[in-house]
Formats: C-alpha cells, sequence, structure tokens
C-alpha cells in the first residue's frame, strides 16, 4: 500500500514539474539563476514589456554537455522564460538528452526547406499546462536555439509597447 501510494506522488508531481534548465525551473527565483550560473550578468530589461523586467545571460553554460549561450527572463523575481542558443551541428544531441529530461515530445519533425529558406529544419515540441519547450534547428544556420516559457510569454515580450 505503501509503494502504491509513493507511486501515485511521484506521478502526481512529474505531472507538475517545471521545465528545467541545469536546476532552474520556470518560476524559480533571481538567486537561483545566479546560484547555478554563477557567471550570469542581470540586469533591467532594456524595453517596456509585460512578459518580463529583468533578464540574466551566461555566455558560457554547459547544457546536457553541449556548449551554450543563455538568457533567462524574469517578472517579479520569477523565471518566466529561458532562450538557449547554441551550435546546429548539436541540436539533435541535445534534443536527446531533453528528452530524457522533459519526456516525450507532443512533436517531433523535420523538414526539408526551400526558398529563401533552404536547409533541414528539425523542430521538437513540448507541451506541459501553460509550459512550452521548443528546440529548432535550422542546418544552414549555425545556431540552434531552445526556448521555454510560460503563458503568453512568447507573444508578450518583443510586443511595442
Amino acid at each position: 500500500m505503501r509503494l502504491l501510494a509513493a507511486l501515485l506522488l511521484i506521478l502526481a508531481a512529474g505531472g507538475a514539474m517545471a521545465y528545467d534548465l541545469n536546476g532552474v525551473a520556470l518560476g524559480g527565483s533571481e538567486n537561483e539563476v545566479k546560484k547555478r550560473f554563477p557567471s550570469a550578468r542581470c540586469q533591467a530589461l532594456e524595453w517596456k514589456s509585460k512578459a518580463a523586467e529583468r533578464r540574466c545571460d551566461d555566455a558560457k553554460a554547459l547544457i546536457g554537455g553541449v556548449a551554450s549561450r543563455i538568457t533567462f527572463y524574469l517578472k517579479g523575481d520569477r523565471v518566466e522564460a529561458f532562450d538557449v542558443r547554441f551550435g546546429t551541428k548539436d541540436a539533435e544531441r541535445l534534443g536527446a538528452f531533453l528528452k530524457q529530461r522533459y519526456g516525450a515530445p507532443v512533436e517531433e519533425r523535420r523538414a526539408k526547406l526551400e526558398g529563401q529558406r533552404r536547409g533541414e529544419l528539425y523542430k521538437v515540441e513540448w507541451k506541459n499546462g501553460e509550459e512550452r519547450a521548443v528546440l529548432t534547428s535550422l542546418s544552414e544556420k549555425s545556431r540552434a536555439s531552445l526556448t521555454v516559457w510560460r503563458g503568453d510569454f512568447e507573444e508578450e515580450i518583443y510586443r511595442v509597447r
């Protein structure tokens, strides 16, 4: 009976877990960012946004063994989103790491693009309630990205006010 109760607790927690990066989850504080990423530089956003007030940038992050640059976006001392940039050649490696970390994606696709945006597109997407994580890589570009957010962050962050 105790084993069953423990399993149910683990399953319930798994569904409520926030997406994280090296231990800093969506909803984490600026102090958590600085603790896990000591070389991060935090400052106020240079523009007005409903999505965030501050940002913390680290140019020397290692995510799943992949050298990355990362930006955390905070509002009210809580992480609302983070953006990770890394070499396109590492997209599948990071994708495999994130599948272990975040679970099975809701969508994973590859497509050959033609016209102005030529190359192969690799896109993986995870969803958990209002939280989203999207890894995108285009073979013709040198950098790929992972963007993780909650709520309407993606629509609001660069909206002109």
